[in-house]
């Protein structure tokens, strides 16, 4: 270790910390997640005869129906907030001008509160006799079903809560094109429609990426949106998993699930940035 310090300098003594800190707050909790994993279900020791029984019991067991629901609405949140937020983010870098910072705080603000008590806002807006449906009945004399509890709400709270995580990043992303550029492309007599899309989505596609990304793996481990919104109708993987550690007290198949959604979420966001240049989309060159 000496011979190591005195051949690269001071840089790993210095660096000796925060990687025990590492290892001991990311590596070591994970590295456990996975033994359990493999440990008989319903046991809560790490020296018993390991197998894959816990993988098996998933697919042989409905859990991976849950894997389906939470893929499916994470990427319908993601296919949603692409089309709603880009157009915002373009008019926050390039339209809306000195009212750019005041939209954004706004945007901002719901940040401040927390996500379960503006989910639990929606069910009083929509909720039979609510806010909505109570005053379209007050003024107009209308009674409409309300949408509580449903698959579409779900979707809609995943959208409300991840919009953010979505709009700022394609706000950067915009912001990253120059303006001459797009002002060179004008005047070579390019059409708004051509110059969208030669030059604004393909230079701001770092930021886009990385709200894709971002978006997407907050949204696949949404729990609350389903619980609270769908009144459980939808059953994502999240539940599964607090099920497992905690009511069922079978740690080793709860370990097992989310080992599985760490792999599948992890491969995908790997296949995503495969297509793109990581030094570009960090911003190194």
């Amino acid at each position: 270790m000496n011979r190591l310090f005195k051949t690269f300098g001071p840089g790993p003594r210095l660096a000796v910390p925060i990687m025990l800190f590492l290892l001991g707050g990311f590596a070591a909790p994970l590295l456990a997640v996975i033994a359990y994993s493999f440990v008989p279900a319903r046991t809560f020791s790490l020296w018993q005869k390991w197998s894959l029984g816990n993988y098996v019991e998933i697919f042989q067991s409905s859990i991976y129906i849950s894997f389906l629901w939470s893929l499916g609405l994470a990427v319908a949140t993601v296919v949603i907030l692409a089309i709603v937020c880009y157009p915002v983010a373009f008019g926050l870098t390039r339209v809306f001008g000195r009212w750019a910072t005041l939209i954004t705080l706004l945007f901002a603000l719901p940040l401040f509160v927390s996500e379960n008590v503006r989910i639990y806002g929606w069910i009083l807006f929509f909720i039979k006799n609510g806010v909505l449906l109570g005053s379209l009945k007050s003024l107009f004399g209308f009674e409409l079903e309300s949408i509580v509890f449903t698959t579409g709400l779900t979707l809609l709270g995943m959208v409300y809560v991840y919009l953010p995580f979505m709009l700022f990043p394609m706000t950067l992303g915009v912001s990253m094109v120059p303006q001459q550029t797009r002002d060179a492309a004008f005047d070579l007599g390019a059409s708004r429609w051509q110059v969208f899309k030669e030059v604004d989505l393909p230079l701001s596609m770092p930021g886009v990426v990385i709200g894709f990304l971002l978006t997407f793996v907050l949204a696949v481990g949404a729990l609350a949106e389903a619980k609270v919104l769908g009144g459980q109708r939808v059953i994502p993987i999240t539940h599964d998993i607090e099920i497992a550690f905690t009511y069922a007290q079978n740690w080793p198949l709860g370990a097992a699930v989310s080992v599985l959604l760490m792999l599948v979420v992890g491969t995908l966001v790997l296949l995503v940035l495969r297509r793109f240049d990581l030094d570009t989309i960090v911003g190194r060159r």
